[in-house]
């Protein structure tokens, strides 16, 4: 059917994508390249055969966009773009446009799928109507928030739980209902486990919707960082598939962890999508104005700085334009609480691939006001090499800390030569964030995350082994300063899996205590496995899937780490002051560190130190911790510092990683053992204490 059978006016690009307005629907995109443009509508998914409305009048195009008005659509229209001319007076069009391509709005609310889709079109433009995917017209408008209101969390009384929304309930063991796993809606089954283990927020991998078959044959993409779209929701993660349904499951979640104080973070990928290079699919971008979207030579090969075969333009204005929107758009219609931007460094890239000083695309993000409320973090490098720990551009931006994760492995494994660098990492990285700008929480302190080994698996294996991957064992990283301790992997050695248990709980006490934002991967607090695979991203299966039966030894770590997590909250309950809230250089001042050996006032800084000692006063809070770290293969015996001003006033032993922690009473100290100045302590071979006693 043509565009005859239509009533269409000039329509606007005062807003791109598909807008739902009084008596019809507004389409605008970005073209600049086309001479002509096919506006399809598909009277459903599977439609082989969609109207056509043909755009080529100058009059539907403002410069760059093209648009026009349809009278009589409404919301739930499924549609798609083609482009089936190519001006020639636009500079070497055919490099800019893919022509016959069924392609889907890059401000596109929803993606669907037809029964027959297929992930490469061909040349055959019926054939595409066949296999390719679709957009809908959405309306935002009808959803009831209620009371809705973010948590708003101040970063000192934030920690992280970086989670996969299909792996925390998809295993038979979380005793979510069959057709909820791995759902949306599963998740909000388990908000009460969230609400026990402490967190206060969630960092959820890429819900953004991505294709599954972005994967080696034989595999499917898990993890989802291959984008489709940056405005709409993974369906699969939905239980109800209707048109509405993956857009209001979502917000269901988003409000059932508010209404319990948890924040919900996504992880943003828009450093690449899953178009690939010049040999992938074509579905949007690359039909669209591969040159504007992406970062291209002069020969038409993309450059590869994502590691995943594209790169996104992010400092062309139209691809700074669409990010902020897509940020706008999670925070204002879907009421997200924050981002993390996966290889955050890309947007400091020119056209040319170039690093950039001051970046636009980082600078729009970090000085928005309608974003100047939300959590921005970053993960400080990328695949092309570029490595910008400690001078991402802007104030606002949290970041990664990779080399807290690296000091902390080392320096608990035993290494030499690491004891400085532990140091500097538990102190909030001074020798990184050394401006006077910068707050205790501007590092994100982690030990794992998705992408590497589980805590348990940091102990347990001395190798990758993601033969399961398809790869030979060669993707992955090989630097994971791991230790098997004695047998690589699984073990019924008791010993062996108690000194296991040990580490897990030294690097989860040292992550929940340093200075900065702490954030721990999901399951890490059971202990959770992947059977050594260090680069899950195609194991939609059990190996990346949280298993819900819990033996003795997860019991025993999650009872400790929920414990050490309400530790640092309690810790943070009293409001602070703006006057109170000091830079990093000041709090390290301000907190009156002591450092001690296994002698008071004697600490080991040799490069082959394995154990240190320190004694912080917590001003605000008014309590003195005394902590020491063995990370020496055998006992130390340690004397006891003097408790400040009082050495007859006793310490009250928290926590000791050898034992077990059933004495955590944070409302008194009475149940806790007391330690005095001068006394003697065992600390067990890779193990840590931690002493603590009010300063008044």
């Amino acid at each position: 059917m043509s565009s005859n059978s239509y009533l269409i006016s000039v329509g606007h690009c005062r807003k791109l994508g598909a807008t739902v307005e009084k008596d019809g629907v507004n389409f605008a995109l970005w073209c600049p390249a086309a001479a002509s443009i096919d506006l399809l509508l598909f009277k459903d998914v599977d439609d082989e055969n969609p109207d056509v409305i043909t755009l080529s009048s100058q009059i539907y195009r403002s410069t760059y966009y093209w648009h026009v008005f349809v009278h009589g659509l409404k919301a739930n229209q499924i549609y798609a773009y083609r482009v089936n001319k190519a001006t020639h007076v636009y500079k070497a069009a055919s490099n800019h446009v893919e022509l016959n391509k069924v392609l889907l709005d890059p401000y596109g609310k929803r993606i669907l799928f037809p029964k027959k889709y297929e992930r490469f079109q061909t040349d055959d433009p019926d054939y595409n109507l066949k296999v390719a995917a679709r957009s809908c017209v959405i309306d935002m408008d009808n959803y009831d928030w209620g009371l809705d209101a973010n948590p708003h969390h101040l970063l000192s009384k934030t920690v992280i739980y970086e989670m996969h929304v299909k792996g925390f309930t998809a295993h038979p063991s979380s005793n979510v209902k069959e057709p909820l796993r791995g759902t949306y809606k599963g998740l909000i089954e388990k908000i009460p486990y969230l609400v026990e283990l402490g967190i206060t927020s969630v960092e959820l991998l890429p819900i953004f919707q991505y294709d599954k078959f972005d994967a080696l044959p034989g595999h499917y993409n898990y993890w989802g960082y291959c984008p489709m779209g940056f405005f709409t929701p993974h369906e699969a993660y939905s239980s109800d598939k209707s048109i509405m349904g993956p857009i209001n499951e979502f917000r269901d979640m988003v409000k059932a962890l508010h209404k319990h104080g948890i924040e919900v973070i996504l992880d943003v990928v828009f450093n690449h999508t899953s178009e690939g290079n010049e040999y992938g699919p074509t579905y949007c971008f690359k039909g669209l104005d591969k040159k504007a979207y992406y970062i291209m030579d002069d020969n038409n090969h993309y450059a590869n700085y994502a590691g995943c075969g594209n790169t996104f333009n992010a400092n062309k204005p139209v691809v700074r334009n669409l990010i902020l929107d897509s940020l706008i758009f999670w925070k204002e219609q879907m009421h997200v609480d924050g981002f993390r931007f996966d290889l955050a460094s890309i947007l400091a890239r020119d056209e040319n691939g170039m690093p950039i000083p001051n970046a636009p695309a980082l600078l729009d993000i970090d000085t928005n006001r309608r974003l100047a409320d939300t959590k921005i973090i970053a993960e400080p490098w990328d695949a092309g090499g570029l490595y910008q720990l400690g001078s991402i551009a802007g104030s606002k931006w949290r970041e990664w800390n990779g080399q807290f994760r690296d000091s902390v492995r080392s320096f608990m494994r035993g290494d030499s030569q690491t004891i400085k660098s532990f140091v500097s990492k538990i102190l909030g990285s001074p020798d990184i964030y050394n401006e006077k700008e910068v707050d205790p929480q501007k590092s994100i302190n982690f030990i794992t995350c998705h992408d590497g080994f589980t805590l348990w698996d940091l102990v347990s294996y001395s190798e990758k082994h993601n033969e399961a991957n398809g790869e030979n064992n060669c993707d992955g990283a090989n630097d994971n300063r791991s230790a098997n301790y004695g047998i690589e992997g699984p073990s019924s050695d008791d010993n062996l899996n108690q000194l296991r248990l040990r580490q897990c709980k030294n690097m989860m006490a040292l992550t929940i205590l340093s200075m900065g934002t702490p954030m721990i991967t999901m399951g890490d607090e059971i202990l959770r496995t992947q059977n050594g695979n260090n680069n899950a991203y195609c194991q939609d299966n059990e190996i990346s899937y949280m298993n819900w039966n819990f033996n003795e030894l997860q019991e025993e770590m999650l009872k400790f780490s929920s414990q050490l997590i309400r530790y640092r909250t309690y810790r943070s309950t009293r409001e602070i002051k703006p006057r109170q809230i000091k830079m990093l250089d000041s709090v390290l001042r301000d907190t009156k560190l002591q450092w001690h050996g296994i002698k008071p006032f004697q600490p080991d800084w040799s490069d082959n130190s394995h154990s240190i000692g320190v004694m912080v006063y917590y001003g605000i809070y008014s309590v003195y911790s005394y902590i020491f770290v063995n990370s020496y293969w055998e006992d130390l015996e340690i004397e006891i510092p003097p408790f400040p001003k009082s050495s007859r006033r006793p310490w009250y032993l928290f926590l000791d990683t050898s034992k077990k922690n059933d004495n955590c009473n944070l409302a008194s100290f009475s149940s806790m053992k007391k330690v005095y100045a001068g006394e003697t302590y065992k600390v067990k071979a890779r193990s840590l204490i931690m002493l603590i006693g009010a300063a008044v």
